[in-house]
């Protein structure tokens, strides 16, 4: 069952995402609003994992579902995405049990309750 919903301004070849906790927007529909993305993952309980900065302002005046788990990385390569996410996505999943927000940047991920 599907935890996240990886948005479609992610890679979906990312190896972290191939199981049954992911769903990429992709193979949902690539041409979605953020409203349609957002009322998905509300109604079916997962966190939205984005670079998308419109969630993460909707979230802050929102009650989850959805979480979100915001990217601010700036422009990286794919090489340096992924490393972020293998090295930090453990403490990543584990906060967003926690706090509706979870921003990762390069050298810190900060949260919103």
């Amino acid at each position: 069952m599907p935890k996240y919903l990886i948005d479609v301004n992610l890679p979906a070849h990312c190896s972290l995402w191939n199981s049954a906790e992911f769903i990429h927007q992709r193979d949902l529909d690539n041409e979605w609003l953020d409203s349609e993305i957002w009322n998905y993952a509300r109604e079916n309980y997962l966190t939205i994992v984005t670079r998308d900065a419109d969630f993460s302002i909707r979230i802050s005046t929102s009650e989850p579902p959805p979480r979100i788990i915001h990217f601010r990385l700036g422009n990286i390569k794919a090489s340096e995405l992924f490393e972020v996410l293998y090295k930090n996505w453990h403490n990543i999943a584990a906060l967003s049990k926690e706090h509706k927000l979870v921003t990762v940047y390069r050298d810190r991920i900060e949260v919103l309750s």
